[in-house]
């Protein structure tokens, strides 16, 4: 197996990564990334196996987790009730319970409100250069999931600055600050949650927060502690891979200057410029795969974004072309894991452009974009544009 080097925070790497995954994938299935010490995938075939295989799992055995430093206990706490990190029968059972409420029936419903409130946004859009993250890409989620929930949409800068610091965390610069504004925010967005959850088990409305107490299988609920960690998982992980999905599309499209907004031109977006890179495994047992022995507790990267680049799947990777047909693309993960919310985030995604595409017909960059530096994730600094 082949050892390659790259900060994941050099300015040239932050801007463009795909160079080094090409890299990586002309070293093989699996290669040794020395600056996080971690094996990773690079190939699709790869990529797909490890997030399919269920002797990789999201935990790490409790005997081999490393100690928790009591400064990020609290951010921990909530973590663990997600069903994005946990393991069968505790992901089943959530996971399901999620889904009773999480409905395709209630996603469809929300489309006239997407609709309505992008016009409303774009109707506000100032007559000069604007960044259109703050204006469109971070407003359109944040006050969706807020509706979809149930909870006052006036909150949604309080939601946002509580995502953002969160999902920090897995940011490869995280520092002491991070972790601590991290802890802050836990705090804050748990008691907010506690407090309608208390409310609408009191007097139910016809939101999702109602119908996830609601929600029963086999004899039984999501506890209190499982109702705030999914509703803030809801909002932090739709939202802010939604939010760089619509930036980093927008910016592609106006550059290969696409005209016609539809389902396949969406899914390329979510191919071409993924909003995260990274995603872990660790064996759960003793495992050869790919030709590598894997010792229980081992962890394996999972590079979405190269896999998404792979040439075997995808010919001519680096052209952005909507009508390209090949495998499923791995944005929204795979197997147990496969994103819950990829529905809705869709649904947005289309919406969105559509109707700016629709609106803003002469939408134009007024500067080169950058990306900001936050790998694993992938996403603008702004997007100043014109109307």
């Amino acid at each position: 197996m082949k050892s390659l080097r790259q900060s994941p925070t050099d300015p040239a790497f932050v801007q463009n990564p795909y160079p080094f995954y090409d890299r990586a994938r002309a070293a093989g299935d699996l290669f040794m990334w020395e600056d996080y010490g971690v094996i990773c995938t690079s190939s699709h075939a790869a990529t797909m196996s490890i997030l399919k295989d269920r002797r990789m799992g999201r935990e790490v055995p409790p005997d081999l987790a490393a100690p928790i430093p009591p400064h990020v206990q609290p951010f921990y706490d909530i973590e663990a009730h997600s069903m994005l990190e946990l393991e069968p029968p505790r992901h089943t059972r959530l996971r399901g319970l999620v889904l009773r409420a999480f409905t395709s029936r209630r996603i469809a419903a929300m489309q006239p409100d997407i609709e309505t409130l992008c016009h409303d946004l774009i109707d506000k859009f100032p007559d000069g250069p604007f960044d259109l993250l703050d204006t469109y890409a971070r407003v359109v989620p944040v006050i969706i999931i807020a509706r979809l929930l149930g909870v006052p949409e006036n909150r949604s800068n309080d939601l946002l600055a509580w995502s953002n610091a969160m999902v920090a965390m897995y940011q490869a610069n995280r520092t002491r600050k991070i972790e601590d504004a991290a802890v802050q925010a836990t705090l804050a967005f748990r008691a907010f949650i506690t407090g309608y959850i208390d409310e609408k088990r009191q007097a139910p409305t016809d939101d999702l927060l109602s119908e996830l107490i609601a929600a029963e299988e086999g004899g039984e609920h999501l506890s209190t502690d499982e109702l705030i960690t999914t509703c803030i998982l809801l909002l932090n992980a739709g939202h802010e891979a939604t939010v760089h999905t619509m930036g980093n599309g927008v910016k592609t499209l106006l550059e290969q200057r696409i005209t016609t907004i539809d389902a396949d031109a969406v899914e390329e977006v979510l191919r071409y410029d993924p909003p995260l890179h990274i995603f872990s495994r660790w064996a759960q047992t003793d495992v050869t795969l790919l030709g590598h022995d894997f010792k229980r507790g081992d962890q394996v990267n999972c590079l979405l974004a190269s896999a998404n680049r792979d040439p075997a799947p995808y010919p001519d990777p680096a052209a952005f072309m909507p009508a390209r047909k090949g495998p499923q693309m791995t944005s929204f993960g795979g197997g147990i894991h496969f994103c819950v919310g990829a529905p809705l985030a869709r649904l947005e995604l289309l919406i969105a452009l559509q109707i700016l595409w629709v609106r803003c017909p002469d939408l134009a960059l007024t500067e080169t974009p950058e990306y900001a530096d936050v790998y694993h994730f992938h996403g603008l600094e702004r997007l100043m544009v014109t109307r």
